[in-house]
């Protein structure tokens, strides 16, 4: 499809490396500043599907940039300028090695593992007699290991420590400032209708200060429910209407796919992929409260190559 971006490979001025990940693409400008260029893939239980979705990335670049600027006074973060609505300049830091991740309740990776028995997460033990869905009595913090290839992995906060991936005093910071972020995103959801139900954060060190970094409260990091509705589907075992990549998790599921070596990702027809793209803007509009604008995606590749040269030649001669 024309109207996409899968995957870029510009060469910028000061350009030192790019990294490609799973949905962006990060470019090392002059080993000070990251290019993060959010692309239309996709992914699901950590595998990039075959197949891109228009608007996704101007999607989760706009609501990370949106997102970012409404925490600022909670820490600083990384994000600098926004040259193209599907790009994100801003200072390059030193990753955490983990992901802060936060539930405010019983869902997702969270059930599945509760449903099979299992009463405790990273360490943080659960009540019997819970249901799928269900508010926790607190939200709790269940970090993951930032894998490269592969799969995230659970892993407690004293693991953490015990294994010198960070100092127990930059931890506990984190812990800190997830709490806060988690609680801010909460009320702005709760200000549009909606249930924050988790999301993780991620954070990096620059001149020694604690940095947000990466994107934040975006569908790909965060799982939403409509509040209107939400009790009764609570009450008759059904599930709320949410707004997050769950749905893509599940018709993967129903179709066989939970990210096995020797599982076929389902063949994902046009009529899915433009339902995936109606559910990502229907969660901009909710959230930010802002009708979405299409982009003109004609030469998007061209567009959006040009928009970041001329920001960087600005920019970096200053």
């Amino acid at each position: 499809m024309e109207n996409i971006i899968k995957e870029t490979n510009y060469k910028f001025d000061g350009q030192k490396s790019v990294y490609h990940g799973k949905v962006r693409d990060v470019y090392n400008i002059e080993d000070k500043y990251l290019l993060m260029l959010a692309t239309d893939r996709i992914s699901a239980f950590d595998v990039v599907l075959p197949e891109g979705i228009p608007y996704k990335g101007q999607v989760l670049n706009q609501i990370a940039a949106m997102s970012l600027d409404a925490v600022e006074d909670i820490l600083p973060n990384w994000k600098i300028a926004t040259p193209d609505p599907m790009a994100t300049f801003g200072l390059k830091c030193e990753p955490f090695k983990v992901e802060m991740v936060i539930r405010g309740y019983l869902a997702g990776h969270a059930w599945r593992l509760y449903e099979s028995g299992v009463r405790g997460m990273c360490g943080v033990g659960l009540p019997d007699g819970m249901k799928e869905n269900q508010k926790l009595p607190h939200p709790i913090i269940t970090p993951t290991t930032k894998a490269i290839q592969g799969h995230d992995m659970d892993i407690s906060k004293q693991e953490i420590i015990n294994l010198d991936i960070m100092y127990s005093t930059d931890y506990e910071k984190l812990e800190n400032y997830t709490y806060k972020l988690f609680e801010r995103g909460s009320q702005i959801a709760d200000e549009k209708g909606l249930i924050l139900v988790d999301t993780k954060y991620e954070f990096g060190k620059h001149d020694d200060q604690i940095y947000l970094i990466d994107e934040i409260h975006t569908p790909d990091s965060s799982r939403y429910f409509y509040k209107q509705g939400y009790e009764e589907c609570l009450a008759n075992n059904a599930s709320p209407k949410q707004l997050s990549k769950e749905f893509v998790r599940q018709w993967l599921m129903n179709n066989g796919f939970e990210g096995r070596p020797w599982q076929t990702v389902p063949t994902m027809t046009p009529e899915f992929i433009n339902s995936v793209t109606e559910r990502y803007i229907e969660l901009y509009e909710n959230i930010t409260g802002e009708k979405f604008v299409k982009r003109d995606t004609d030469n998007l590749n061209a567009k959006v190559e040009n928009n970041i040269r001329k920001f960087l030649k600005v920019y970096l001669q200053r």
